[in-house]
């Protein structure tokens, strides 16, 4: 039986190959080294390990052309009913950790654990796949695919929450801190409506595109990274 640890180890040869936001790989390719988009990296090594699709838009489509993405794999955890917390998947070589899109939306993330805290992720334009961690980034889910071995390092990783994070929620966020986000983004050139510290959606489009001309992970939330980029102390 395929093994989590299967997947991780077909990551990391990857890693310093190239990322570019929305790609698509053809998962029956062993040969692909890039562009990668995260999703579709994700896809890719679980079908080069399992022969399976999952967190396709059709996983029943031809592997050359089915589309991966992070929401498709929440849609499969829900359904298949194999979501793990973040903790336990920090703890699981091999498991998908993700954070989903909002609704409306189609900015996700999604990473390989290492089951030792860290990833293996197609991370952004400027940084192409790396080795990273799980703490202090905001996750929604781990995610186990059906018919894969896991394995569970015994040892508890700490999986903090950011201690920075702004990003479109309902109710809106409000504050100081947003209206110097907005503010940032003006003077770079970006419009994210009216300086009114209120987080909405003109703010989270214009965070994107920050983000996706500064080679950071476009999700359209301002986390410690992104804030450093836009020079901004919230």
């Amino acid at each position: 039986m395929t093994t989590g640890q299967q997947i991780f180890d077909l990551a990391t040869p990857h890693v310093g190959e190239p990322y570019v936001f929305g790609a698509v790989v053809a998962k029956d390719n062993p040969n692909w080294h890039g562009p990668w988009d995260c999703a579709e990296f994700v896809s890719w090594c679980v079908y080069q390990a399992a022969g399976t699709l999952y967190g396709c838009s059709n996983d029943k489509a031809k592997p050359s052309l089915a589309d991966a993405y992070t929401g498709y794999w929440a849609r499969d955890a829900r359904e298949l009913g194999h979501r793990i917390t973040v903790a336990g998947a920090a703890r699981t070589p091999g498991a998908a950790v993700l954070r989903v899109p909002l609704a409306g939306q189609v900015i996700g993330h999604i990473v390989i654990s290492d089951g030792k805290g860290g990833t293996v992720e197609a991370h952004s334009t400027n940084r192409g796949v790396i080795r990273d961690t799980l703490d202090g980034r905001r996750w929604d889910m781990g995610v186990l695919v059906p018919g894969i071995d896991y394995s569970r390092d015994p040892e508890p990783r700490k999986v903090a929450a950011p201690a920075v994070l702004y990003r479109l929620t309902s109710p809106r966020m409000k504050g100081p801190a947003i209206r110097q986000i907005q503010e940032a983004l003006r003077a770079r050139g970006l419009d994210p409506g009216e300086p009114d510290g209120i987080f909405g959606g003109q703010t989270f489009a214009a965070v994107r595109a920050f983000q996706l001309t500064h080679g950071l992970v476009p999700d359209g939330e301002v986390g410690a990274q992104t804030a450093a980029a836009l020079a901004v102390t919230p």
